[in-house]
């Protein structure tokens, strides 16, 4: 058991810079504009190939619990989802180091994906499209207010939060949404996944419980 635990929490912190966040936002970019300048036939067949589909995963498309992480539905949704991961992932990348961060980011947001398809599973719903980065970006989040836990964040560039508050506002909203079923076409269960990963990712892995970092005084 000592020997699995070691394993599991071999750090990679200090590692070389590798700019992980540019690469993930390139990517997405990039198949964002070949999804939207190749055609409608193009961009449906990647959407088919890419997005987490229930029932294609039923079938064996096991891969689209990673790679739905780089499709998105509009403008709207790529432009905020990378917005996002600039601002927080920058400092989460240069606190983890590089390699870290990216094992952060792949296995939280996958993880989200297989949650979400649980979910779908369970509820009968196995034609949704699961697009975008969001899971993997809550779990960003709540890794700059772990390690941040006295950061102020400017919601919309006017509502200053600590950053362990924002945490528990979008906490609250996804539940809100998910409760009162106003969420829209929007996986609020797959962001929550991402912080509930991202917690876990903590404990496990750093051995770091957030919830005595985020209630620092």
């Amino acid at each position: 058991m000592n020997s699995i635990i070691r394993i599991i929490r071999r750090p990679f912190f200090n590692d070389r810079s590798y700019n992980v966040v540019f690469w993930l936002i390139g990517i997405n970019v990039v198949i964002f504009l070949l999804a939207q300048i190749l055609g409608p036939e193009i961009r449906h067949r990647m959407y088919m190939y890419l997005s987490m589909i229930p029932a294609a995963v039923m079938s064996g498309w096991v891969w689209t619990f990673i790679t739905y992480m780089f499709m998105h539905a509009d403008f709207g949704h790529v432009f905020f989802n990378m917005f996002g991961l600039f601002i927080f992932g920058l400092q989460v990348e240069n606190r983890m180091g590089s390699k870290e961060f990216l094992l952060y980011y792949l296995v939280t947001g996958a993880l989200a994906g297989v949650f979400s398809f649980v979910m779908y599973y369970l509820t009968g719903n196995y034609v949704v499209f699961l697009v975008g980065a969001s899971g993997a970006l809550y779990a960003v989040q709540l890794a700059f207010a772990v390690f941040n836990p006295h950061a102020v964040i400017y919601i919309w560039g006017i509502l200053p939060l600590r950053a362990p508050v924002m945490v528990l506002v979008f906490t609250v909203l996804s539940l809100m949404f998910i409760v009162t079923g106003r969420g829209g076409n929007v996986a609020h269960l797959t962001h929550l996944a991402g912080f509930a990963f991202g917690w876990l990712y903590f404990l496990l892995r750093f051995g770091i419980n957030p919830w005595r970092r985020l209630t620092e005084r």
